[in-house]
């Protein structure tokens, strides 16, 4: 959550900031900032709301300077308002923090009982405070910093500038990410290598503990126990021109084309098109002989991982325990040693997913992720990476980065089913050409825009919406339940079609609409039963199917979106496109704020 960039350099920060936010806009925030040395005092300028608010600030109030600190919040403790946002800032050091600091009231508490006067609601407050505190007794920045971070609990990472100390900036991270991207003659502090593609050519990622003392030309990284250590450092893959919306309204709309040639960029990086041979990294244990897997992700990716159970237990016959995130950590389940923990997500810096991957290794297991990511803390921290080809997705709501999760999970499958003995040479060849022929199948899809924008209209009337699938499907209409939470505001959730009746039959009347993912596989006759119930106690049943199951819904479904025919393995990559899609248009009807909806951040990196 939340977004940093920091500069020390020659040029005028501001626009430099400024620019560097927007491409931090994707994770979500409700304030803004930018603190600044003008003639060695620390000057500042926020606002509530979107970027544009500050800017309007701005232009009223420019800020002048070449060492500057800005930032998004996205509210933990205090309102989203003005007075909370960051910068917070004493007379001599401002600062700017993602994550939570957990013993705040503590730190509070002691600096109040020595005279300290607190102006927010905020945890990051009583960084500066104590910042500024041991300034007050003569030490100096570095010092002071390192003394202050030694008494930090939580996630964090941060950015300072101190009062008279032109070209100095000190960052730390610990559980939040944190980059330092190397210029010509200045150095910069951001979350991610996002916000500074277009200002750094060069990066380096702080480990976890580590901080760094920034000047224009150089930069010092220490550790947890404040010894001087070298970090890697590494190109930026994204460019400046990578995050334009290319004529779409939203970024959202821009991502839902792009699953195309996401799925194809995908799987030709791992199969090769020609041969159709698989290429996986090598991995530190025997595929045939893993006896269990463990799956772990939170939102999107957890039902991508949902999906890869199926896969996994039906193709390779390999047992496969899942569980979301934050309740694997603590739910301390028996794990078989040396079993396999695959690790999934768009960031590589996801908290929950992270500290669950760290619990994993510790109870011997290998430590193998998907992410778009790959230089990330879960990329460096794995065992083995398996890269997706998403590039930047910039709205909130994950889309291209689902697909392309199951695409690798998809190869994984077939993969690990040929090594297991479990699937013949025959069957792997057609489901690779299953897989490689989906980027056209999927691009069709765009074609059937019309019949999912007549089903959102009669959707987006509703308070409540219902969504069943069965079997390999069912994940899917998870998917597409949370999508339409979180765009659109709308209540929904998602059921496998056989427990309707075991509950959610209740609410069924002609105000709900049933939201069914139908292909005709072999339990099409199964989930025709379901709709029927739903059909009988007055349900709006608006199906996602294909010709075939077009032709038994006849009469039945208020609306259907008729789908390419593909195999039932390659369905659950295919049918999410158009749920979403639905979702991207129930929320253009409503008027909710596509790519940045309330209360939800991209990057989710505190518990």
């Amino acid at each position: 959550m939340c977004g940093i960039c920091g500069v020390v350099g020659h040029r005028n920060a501001t626009p430099l900031i400024v620019e560097a936010l927007r491409r931090l806009e994707y994770r979500g925030y409700d304030s803004a900032g930018i603190a600044s040395l003008v003639d060695g005092q620390i000057s500042r300028r926020r606002a509530a709301g979107k970027l544009d608010h500050l800017q309007a600030v701005l232009d009223v109030q420019p800020l002048a300077g070449v060492t500057a600190i800005g930032h998004t919040r996205w509210a933990t403790h205090g309102l989203p308002n003005e007075t909370n946002a960051h910068p917070h800032a004493t007379d001599r050091v401002a600062i700017v923090h993602n994550g939570i600091i957990e013993n705040y009231e503590e730190l509070k508490a002691e600096m109040q009982a020595v005279g300290r006067q607190f102006t927010s609601d905020t945890d990051t407050e009583c960084v500066a405070q104590l910042v500024d505190f041991y300034l007050d007794q003569g030490l100096s920045p570095r010092d002071a910093a390192s003394k202050t971070l030694g008494r930090l609990q939580g996630a964090y990472a941060i950015a300072m500038i101190f009062a008279g100390h032109e070209g100095l900036m000190i960052g730390a991270r610990h559980g939040a990410p944190l980059a330092v991207g190397f210029g010509e003659g200045e150095m910069f502090l951001g979350s991610d290598s996002l916000a500074l593609a277009p200002l750094a050519r060069k990066i380096a990622y702080l480990d976890d503990g580590d901080w760094c003392v920034l000047q224009p030309d150089a930069v010092e990284f220490f550790d947890s126990a404040n010894l001087r250590v070298q970090r890697p450092v590494q190109t930026i893959a994204l460019m400046a021109g990578t995050v334009g919306k290319d004529g779409y309204r939203h970024y959202m709309e821009k991502e839902l084309h792009e699953h195309p040639v996401v799925i194809g960029q995908t799987l030709q990086r791992i199969i090769d098109p020609v041969t159709r041979a698989i290429n996986l990294p090598e991995f530190p244990f025997d595929l045939a002989e893993l006896p269990r897997a463990v799956i772990t992700a939170c939102g999107s990716a957890f039902y991508a991982g949902l999906v890869a159970r199926y896969w996994l237990e039906a193709e390779a016959r390999l047992p496969v325990d899942i569980d979301v995130a934050s309740e694997l950590r603590y739910r301390n389940p028996p794990l078989t040693p040396k079993g396999m923990a695959l690790m999934i997500s768009q960031s590589g810096e996801t908290a929950d997913t992270l500290a669950a991957m760290r619990s994993l290794r510790e109870r011997e297991q290998h430590i193998v992720s998907i992410l778009n990511v790959e230089g990330s803390t879960m990329g460096r921290e794995s065992d083995v990476v398996l890269g997706m080809v998403a590039g930047p997705e910039i709205s909130v709501a994950s889309t291209k980065a689902f697909t392309a999760q199951l695409s690798v999970l998809a190869v994984l499958t077939i993969a690990m089913a040929r090594a297991r003995n479990t699937m013949s040479a025959r069957r792997e060849g057609e489901l690779l050409a299953n897989l490689l022929d989906l980027p056209s199948r999927a691009a069709e899809v765009f074609s059937r825009a019309g019949a999912i924008q007549a089903m959102a209209a009669s959707v987006a009337e509703a308070r409540d919406v219902l969504y069943l699938g069965r079997g390999i499907c069912f994940p899917v209409a998870l998917e597409g339940a949370l999508k339409l939470k979180e765009i659109s505001y709308i209540h929904a959730e998602a059921y496998a079609a056989g427990e309707m009746k075991h509950g959610p039959i209740s609410l069924i009347d002609k105000d709900v609409p049933i939201v069914v993912i139908a292909p005709s596989t072999i339990l099409f006759d199964k989930t025709l039963s379901n709709i029927q119930e739903a059909k009988a106690r007055g349900g709006r049943i608006m199906a996602f199917t294909d010709e075939k199951g077009a032709q038994r819904l006849s009469g039945i479904a208020e609306h259907m979106v008729i789908l390419p025919d593909v195999d039932p393995f390659v369905a659950p990559i295919l049918y999410t496109i158009p749920v979403q899609m639905l979702a991207y248009e129930v929320a253009l009807r409503r008027g909710t704020d596509v790519d940045q909806p309330r209360n939800l951040a991209k990057s989710v990196t505190v518990e």
